[in-house]
């Protein structure tokens, strides 16, 4: 599966949050920028060293007039407990039939210890006020990913 194109508008998408709420793409256009990344599974080491990361940067991300919401197939139950384990300060969605990640071209054959299986592929697109898609990070490193990200933000939009 192919990501979508740059400077295309960034596909569309209603999702449940971790209170099963609808959050939708469309609420943040015209009023913010945009991370939307895709991770495999909450509570996971490299998921956990991630969501973290943003937590601890929300005044930073804010700063940069910035929301980030993290994708996954979760349910939202798991959604809620990753949440309050961790004491995260933004939304993480539910894209249980993995809908959106095929949108987004992040839903992709994965190896694991030897194992071939489909699964989602780490990445974080970053989605200007305008509502287009400024840029993909398809190598995402779990411990700088937030520096990442409020890197590329500060230099380009």
């Amino acid at each position: 599966m192919a990501f979508p194109k740059l400077g295309n508008l960034a596909p569309a998408f209603s999702l449940m949050n971790q209170d099963g709420e609808k959050v939708s793409l469309k609420e943040f256009k015209g009023k913010k920028n945009i991370v939307v990344y895709f991770y495999p599974k909450a509570s996971t080491q490299g998921c956990t060293v991630q969501a973290c990361g943003i937590r601890d940067n929300q005044k930073a991300f804010a700063k940069l007039d910035t929301v980030v919401l993290g994708i996954s197939p979760d349910p939202v139950k798991r959604l809620k407990n990753f949440i309050e384990k961790q004491s995260l300060n933004f939304d993480l969605l539910s894209d249980e039939g993995h809908v959106i990640a095929d949108k987004y071209g992040t839903w992709g054959p994965k190896k694991f210890m030897g194992k071939e299986y489909d699964g989602i592929l780490r990445t974080s697109f970053i989605i200007g006020k305008d509502g287009r898609l400024k840029h993909i990070m398809d190598k995402v490193k779990t411990k700088t990913h937030h520096i990442d990200v409020m890197v590329w933000i500060k230099a380009n939009l």
